[in-house]
Formats: structure tokens, C-alpha cells, sequence
């Protein structure tokens, strides 16, 4: 029989033993939970103490619409929100902007000021709600709305906690919603860290995310490699912006996949921890201890769900969901079963934070710290995969470091690879996918899925207008003029995109004075 390999294509044993541990050293490679070099967990008494933050992203159609849903969330246990953008919030562009055509609030909610902000989050407690929020480019945009409604209910910036992901470099690696070049980025990124650090000491200044580059096709190996070479860059660039490692380090969190592979996935966790400690203490210097915690929220994987018998997914999910407790997350969204169809419908949902609340109420594993420590199979992995994900970051340290390598297109050509190796195997049926290769049935149930009204973009193109009409638009002119000189310069951008947005200036037009400036980014074609 040929030799098993994992998704990372590392050898796997069809039995492990002690063998597999010679000269392993528990103390060097492990450490106590919630001590370097965190390799069983970040805190010492993980979910013993409590279970980690039971997410669920969503978001769709109108800010209305969407309230109406994270209320409902809220009520059934959710003790974390996590925001979907609609494609042009992502991309900086207002819902009525002619390239927005099509796309309004399908993929995630439309936001285009604070007037949407402020109904997006109407009736809900934001100094008891850590909110997370999946927007990148104009992250800083969204951040400031989000502190503009928090004052606006009375509730103080030091109050806010939650995380933006504002990870630009992984949108030119696998997913494409960036705006500008990198270096610009990269300077806007480092402007965050100092704000935050300054007027929202409590909130996480970036999710640095590996779970869309696995969604494109990265093994375990690959998105761990990438994640912490990105996460690299961002250091090393607010440190030369003249920030202390130990005042930014603390406020960075990470995003990860959990794929149905649950022992692999058990090990990538470890590994990246203890990847992640020993480079913040030995190449950057770190002396604060949360410095070197890798802490990080977790999705289930969406790319593992089908469309054919989609109930499926919830077995593969609730596999995923354990996986991402078993390798020590902090938060977990887990997906809804009929994500590959459409928006998930609020039962659909409802049925995914039920999932988490079984794993945290019903099985035993959060009685007991890290269950799979000493185990010889998930050991030998972490070993395995942390030599692979060592050797990659090398690679791209060889190619200039992260940003330098994502304009050589590295990254990018290996995931597509890797990506292509994946279709090969489920089209020859070497790769078993439920319902979909194998234990198919002829047709499906019927199932209705959730629909976006396309007239909401006629009606957010409306609101628009009444803003526009509503405003002082000479203070709006002038606060955007203050923004492009500060952004022609070195002052920190918040500051003044905080007056426009206070003015009532859109998200599309600090991009377009962000735009003005800097330009946007064309990708070079790469073969």
C-alpha cells in the first residue's frame, strides 16, 4: 500500500509509538500551558476556567437587516459578533458607485457611513460585545465608524473591545480585495497600531489570517507559513515606523482555518504557537510574555462544505469545531450547514451555534487542559509541521521577506499549485468527498435558500442621496482635503479620516482621497 500523507503532504504512520519521541524534551518543546513557549495553550487554564468566545459572522443586505440578525444571535448565547462586508465596502467603493452595480450588501452588509453604522449596531451593548470585524483595505474606515457609534450611545473608545482583521497582504496573496499598493498599506496598518495602542488600547489591531489563503487551496503547512511570514512583515514595519515591539505585539490575534483533518489540525495549532514564541522572543526581541502568545480565532472550513446533501455539513463541521478546540482557539465561528448554496438562513445558523454550545456543554474535553499533550501521533506532527513551516518561512525570507515575495507572486503560484493538486485527486475519486465522489444520491430535498432583495441597492443608493443632501458638504471638502494632505505626508492618518467620517464623509470617499493620492494597485501578471 502506498505510504498515507497528510494535507500537508508530510508522511503519516499507520501506527506511531515511543520511537516516534527520541530526544523529545517535554520541557523545551512544551512547557506548561499558558507559559513559553505556549506550545499547550496560551493561558493556563484554557476552557477549564471558561469556554473560548462562541462567534457567529454574519451580515447581509441592510445594516437593518442585519441588527435584526446579531440580535437574534445575541439572545441564543453569542457572546462574540463577527461583521460581514458586502464586496464594495470592501473594496472602498459607496453602494452607488457604478462598479458597485450587482453587488450590494450580497456577500456581507453595506455600510457607506455612520448613519448605516449607527442602525447596524441600534439596541446592542458594544462595551458587553466584543465585536470582530472582516474588512481589510479600508479597515480603518470601519474601525473609526464603529468608535463614532460607540460615542454616539455614550460609550467611551477605552470601553471597546474586539479585533479588526486588517491583514492587506493576504488579499494580494489569495483573496483580492486590496485597494492600494503594499507600502501604502503597510504604512496605514502601522497608523492603526499606534491609534489603537493611544484611544482603543482593549481592541485587536489585526486578525493576520491564514483561513482565506486555505480557502484558496494552501495546505495546513502553506497557511501557516505564509500567516506568520505576513505577521513578520507588520512587526518589522511598525517597528521601523518607531513603535516598541511590546506595545503593539500584545494587541495582534490571528486567524485560522479548521479543516475536518482533526489530528493534522491539532498539530498546526501547536506548531504555530510555538513558531510564533520563539521568533517574537528571539528575533524581535519581546519581553513581554503576550507578546509571544499566538492567539487566534478559528473558522470551519467553508471550501470543505457541498452543495449536494448539505446536511452533511453539520457532521463536518461539528469534526472541524473539535478540532479547533482540541488545538486551543480563543474564538470559533463555526459555518452554517447551507453556506454552499447561499447566506445561511437564521435557523441554519442558529443549528451552527448549537454546535459549539454541545461541544462546550455536553462532551468533556473543555474539562481538561490540552487532551492531546504526549500523545505520540499529534507530537511527531507538530515536530513535522513545524520543520515544513520553518523551512518555508525561509523561503521567503530568501525572496526578500513577505512583500517582496508576494510581488514575485510566490506565495500565490504555491497555493494555486497545491490548490490544483486538491481538484485533481477529487476528479480521479482519490480524494473521497461525501455526497459529492462518493455516496451520492440522485437528487437532493428541496431547499430554499436565503435571498438578498436586489432592491436594497436602490434603496442604499437613496440613503445616499439624503446624506449627501443633509450634510455640511464644505466641512465634509474640507475634512477630506486635511486627509490627503496627511496622507501626502507622515502624520498618523486616523486622526484626521476620524474628522471626516465625524463630518458624515462616506467610506468611498476617504478611499477616493486615500486613492487620490497614493493610487490603486494593479497586480503584475505573473505565468
Amino acid at each position: 500500500m502506498p505510504e498515507a500523507t497528510t494535507e500537508s503532504g508530510l508522511p503519516m504512520k499507520a501506527v506511531y509509538g515511543p520511537q516516534d519521541l527520541e530526544g523529545f524534551d517535554p520541557s523545551a518543546r512544551l512547557g506548561e500551558p499558558g507559559s513559553y513557549p505556549f506550545t499547550r495553550g496560551v493561558y493556563p487554564s484554557m476552557y477549564t476556567g471558561r469556554p473560548w468566545t462562541m462567534r457567529q459572522y454574519a451580515g447581509f443586505g441592510t445594516a437593518a437587516e442585519s441588527n435584526a440578525r446579531y440580535k437574534e444571535l445575541v439572545a441564543n448565547g453569542t457572546g462574540g459578533l463577527s461583521v460581514a462586508f458586502d464586496l464594495p465596502t470592501q473594496m472602498g467603493y459607496d453602494s452607488d458607485h457604478p462598479l458597485a452595480a450587482g453587488e450590494v450588501g450580497k456577500v456581507g452588509v453595506a455600510i457607506d457611513s455612520l448613519d448605516d453604522m449607527l442602525v447596524l449596531f441600534d439596541g446592542l451593548p458594544l462595551d458587553e460585545v466584543s465585536t470582530s470585524m472582516t474588512i481589510n483595505a479600508p479597515a480603518s474606515t470601519l474601525l473609526l465608524l464603529y468608535q463614532l457609534a460607540a460615542e454616539h450611545n455614550g460609550i467611551a473608545a477605552d470601553r471597546l473591545t474586539g479585533t479588526i482583521q486588517n491583514d492587506v497582504l493576504k488579499e494580494y496573496i489569495a483573496r483580492g480585495t486590496y485597494i492600494y499598493p503594499p507600502a501604502e498599506s503597510l504604512r496605514l496598518i502601522s497608523d492603526i497600531f499606534a491609534y489603537c495602542h493611544a484611544e482603543i488600547p482593549r481592541w485587536n489591531t489585526i486578525s493576520i489570517s491564514g483561513y482565506h489563503m486555505a480557502e484558496a487551496g494552501a495546505t495546513p503547512v502553506q497557511e501557516v507559513a505564509f500567516t506568520l511570514a505576513n505577521a513578520k512583515a507588520y512587526v518589522q514595519a511598525a517597528i521601523e515606523a518607531g513603535l516598541r515591539v511590546d506595545d503593539i505585539a500584545p494587541r495582534l490575534s490571528f486567524f485560522f482555518v479548521a479543516r475536518t483533518t482533526l489530528l493534522e489540525e491539532v498539530a498546526k495549532f501547536r506548531a504555530a504557537r510555538r513558531i510564533w514564541a520563539r521568533m517574537m522572543k528571539e528575533e524581535f526581541g519581546a519581553q513581554d510574555p503576550r507578546s509571544m502568545m499566538l492567539r487566534f480565532h478559528t473558522q470551519t472550513a467553508g471550501v470543505q462544505l457541498t452543495a449536494q446533501q448539505p446536511e452533511v455539513n453539520l457532521v463536518r463541521v461539528a469534526v472541524q469545531g473539535l478540532a479547533a478546540v482540541l488545538g486551543g482557539t480563543q474564538s470559533l465561528h463555526t459555518n452554517s450547514f447551507d453556506e454552499a448554496i447561499a447566506l445561511p438562513t437564521a435557523k441554519a445558523a442558529r443549528l451552527a451555534l448549537r454546535t459549539q454550545q454541545v461541544l462546550a456543554h455536553e462532551t468533556d474535553v473543555t474539562r481538561t487542559v490540552d487532551p492531546f499533550a504526549g500523545s505520540y501521533v499529534v507530537e511527531s506532527m507538530t515536530d513535522d509541521i513545524e520543520g515544513a513551516v520553518e523551512a518555508l518561512m525561509a523561503a521567503v525570507d530568501e525572496r526578500g521577506g513577505a512583500v517582496s515575495a508576494i510581488e514575485q507572486g510566490f506565495q500565490k503560484s504555491e497555493i494555486e499549485r497545491s490548490a490544483y493538486d486538491v481538484a485533481l485527486q477529487i476528479d480521479a475519486g482519490e480524494r473521497v468527498i461525501v455526497g459529492q465522489n462518493r455516496f451520492t444520491v440522485e437528487a437532493d430535498e428541496h431547499y430554499e435558500p436565503l435571498r438578498v432583495d436586489p432592491a436594497i441597492e436602490a434603496a442604499q443608493a437613496e440613503r445616499l442621496e439624503r446624506l449627501r443632501a443633509d450634510r455640511d458638504g464644505d466641512a465634509v471638502e474640507r475634512a477630506l482635503a486635511t486627509l490627503r494632505d496627511a496622507a501626502g505626508g507622515t502624520d498618523n492618518l486616523l486622526y484626521p479620516m476620524l474628522e471626516a467620517l465625524r463630518a458624515r464623509a462616506t467610506g468611498g470617499e476617504v478611499a477616493d482621497a486615500l486613492r487620490d493620492v497614493w493610487g490603486r494597485y494593479v497586480p503584475r501578471e505573473t505565468f
